[in-house]
This record gives C-alpha cells, sequence and structure tokens, in this order.
C-alpha cells in the first residue's frame, strides 16, 4: 500500500504435517504413535467423512485453496506463518510426546507456494523428531530460500530476529519466541552448543525485560510472534497481557500469538495490534468432534497495515476461510457473521465490523 503505510500478512498454525502430508504428492511415513491414532491417513478419512472424498493426491496449492487468490490480490509488503510441523524424513520420535507432527521434505511446495516471507519456527511441534529432525528441516527451508525465525542450530541463530525489506528502503524485524505454556518442553531450548527453539520459560515481567533487550532501538518496523498459551477457550490469562503489554511498551509494533486452535481476542494498545490467538490456518482437524462451539473449521487470514514510521495500527483486515476437504474456501455468509460476532464479544471495546465484501475490519484508532 501506498501513503507510508505496510501491509503485512499474518495467520495461525500452518500444519502441513501428518495429514496433510498424507495428501500431497510425495507422502512420508503414515505411522503415528498416538493413543488412539497409528496411522495419518486416519485423519484424511475423518476429512472425507464430513465433506466428501479429497482428490489425493492433491497439488502443493491444495491445502491453502483460496487463501492463496486473496493473498495475491491484497499484495501484502511481507507475509508471516508459523509452520508448526517438522520437515524430514528422519529422526526418532521424540519422548513423552503424545502428537508428533512431520512433512516429507519433497513436500516443501505446500509451504513455498504461499510465498512466506518468515517461517517461524519457535513451537511445540519442531522438534518431534529430535535435534536432527530440526537440523533437516532448517536445511530444507535453506535450500529453498525461505527464511526462518525461532529456531536454530544455537541459541544465537535461534532468537535472531528474520530482517525483511521494505519497500522506501525501510525493513521488517521479525523475533519469534515459543513459550512452555504451548506445550514446548524446557529441552528444546536453543543454547550456545544445541540446536533449538527460542524458548520462553514463563512470561514474567524478567522474561519481557529480556525480550525488549532483544528487540533493541534499532528503527524499522518490529513483528514478535509468540507461540504462547492452551489450544481451546477464549479467556486470555492475565501474564500473557502483561508480556505482550511489555513488548509493546518495549518497541514491538505488532504482537503474532498463535497456538490456540481457534481465533481468540484481539486488542489495540498504544495504537498497537495485538493478536493473542489467531487460530489454526492449515491443518488436519476436519472432522474432529468435541470442540464444535469453538467453530475451529473457521479460519481468518490477518492483513494488517501499519503506518510504515510510527508502527500505529492503521486498519487490520480479516478474510475468514473454511476447511473443507481439507482444503480453504471462503466462509459462507453466515459464517462470517458469527466470526464477527464472536471477535467483536471477546475483543472488548475493539469494535470488529464487517465489509460489504465479507471481510471483518477493525478501524484505527483516531488520532490524537
Amino acid at each position: 500500500m501506498g501513503g507510508g503505510v505496510v501491509t503485512l500478512f499474518l495467520c495461525g498454525d500452518v500444519m502441513l504435517g501428518r495429514g496433510v502430508d498424507q495428501i500431497l504428492a510425495h507422502p512420508g511415513e503414515p505411522a503415528l504413535r498416538e493413543a488412539y491414532v497409528e496411522d495419518a491417513r486416519s485423519y484424511v478419512r475423518l476429512a472425507e467423512s464430513v465433506h466428501g472424498p479429497v482428490p489425493a493426491p492433491v497439488d502443493a496449492s491444495w491445502p491453502w485453496g483460496e487463501a492463496l487468490g486473496v493473498l495475491d490480490e491484497a499484495a501484502p509488503d511481507a507475509r508471516i506463518v508459523n509452520l508448526e510441523t517438522s520437515v524430514t524424513r528422519g529422526g526418532m520420535f521424540a519422548p513423552g510426546k503424545a502428537i508428533h507432527y512431520r512433512m516429507d521434505p519433497a513436500n516443501l511446495p505446500a509451504l513455498a507456494v504461499a510465498r512466506p516471507d518468515v517461517t517461524v519456527l519457535a513451537n511445540n511441534h519442531v522438534l518431534d523428531f529430535g535435534p536432527s529432525g530440526l537440523l533437516e528441516t532448517l536445511d530444507v527451508l535453506a535450500r529453498a530460500d525461505l527464511r526462518t525465525a525461532g529456531a536454530g542450530r544455537d541459541a544465537d541463530e535461534a532468537y535472531a530476529p528474520a530482517a525483511i525489506p521494505l519497500p522506501g528502503g525501510r525493513r521488517l524485524r521479525v523475533f519469534a519466541l515459543g513459550a512452555r505454556s504451548s506445550g514446548i518442553p524446557s529441552g528444546w531450548a536453543a543454547t550456545a552448543d544445541r540446536p533449538g527453539v527460542a524458548y520462553l520459560p514463563d512470561l514474567s515481567p524478567a522474561a519481557a525485560e529480556t525480550v525488549v533487550r532483544r528487540l533493541g532501538r534499532a528503527g524499522g518496523l518490529t513483528v514478535v510472534s509468540v507461540h504462547w498459551g492452551s489450544n481451546w477457550g477464549y479467556r486470555v490469562p492475565r501474564e500473557q497481557v502483561r508480556f505482550a503489554h511489555a513488548l509493546i511498551d518495549g518497541g514491538a509494533d505488532v504482537v503474532h500469538g498463535h497456538s490456540s486452535h481457534h481465533p481468540r481476542p484481539l486488542e489495540v494498545y498504544r495504537d498497537r495490534l495485538i493478536l493473542y490467538g489467531c487460530g489454526d490456518f492449515v491443518d488436519d482437524y476436519e472432522g474432529i468432534s468435541g470442540y464444535e462451539e469453538y467453530r475451529d473449521d473457521l479460519r481468518l487470514a490477518y492483513f494488517v497495515s501499519v503506518e510504515a514510521e510510527s508502527g500505529r495500527l492503521a486498519g487490520l483486515r480479516m478474510v475468514p476461510f473454511q476447511a473443507r476437504r481439507m482444503r480453504l474456501e471462503p466462509a459462507s455468509g453466515e459464517d462470517r457473521a458469527w466470526l464477527r460476532a464472536v471477535l467483536d464479544r471477546i475483543s472488548g471495546g475493539v469494535g470488529v465490523r464487517q465489509a460489504a465484501d465479507g471481510s471483518l475490519l477493525v478501524p484505527a484508532a483516531p488520532a490524537v
């Protein structure tokens, strides 16, 4: 966008492993070690039981569906996604975990097709197949020229921001962090001599201060992408709010929260946007029962516009989709209205409205 405004695409978790991996051109080993499911193809059958056959093998664009056209039309200045799966053929199942996600490296086009500028890796599935699985993930993404943030071969690499050039000679820095509260084992923390993730053991004021020191005052726009919290529910814990506010106070322009399987509240604090949970974007959860009240089949693409010089929110547009046959399709008018009402209710005072084209809008705060 012109006029000194930068637009970012953000979304929730992109989980291209397990069932999604099985419908792509090069499905990996389907064996799982879950309490009730031993074969990843079972998740494909669950999806098909709800909405009909998936024409596997599908091409790389299939999981993204109509979202790719929306992305191209919006033409954001940067695209940031959280890849919540390892990309590996090897490694051992991480012990003590109930769920393991991986996609075959040959299926990487299913990520690359969305043209992410930053692939966030600070989450609770990137080491599902151990340090060797993470190292292969990093190598595969590097060979595809995909920038990463939030995991690395050592602590310096894991905590380093991804830097993206923006129009007008500006730049965007993306820091990525994974919190213990999202299920990341403490042993996954990157150290000086161990690969791992940029790890947050807690959301204390001291932890926030440590992050803020890393943000520095180097100028440019700054996004902090945080994998935190539980999967379900609308309540945002007080420590998350406090931590997010500390990040904004310390120089972040956008807080990009994820881990929840459905959208959680959003907040505009000091004219900056905080997304406490973006919800899943691509996954294999279709047909799984138990949390229908949250409508996790509904997905949101977030287009965040910020003033290039100040970082102040210039507006937020959210485009709703529905997962059907493991593909994103436009949400119905009824579902868009339901999402607007829920987001407006849980994000008290922000004021979510619906545009004529069905997208959901949060306008910029009036200048003072």
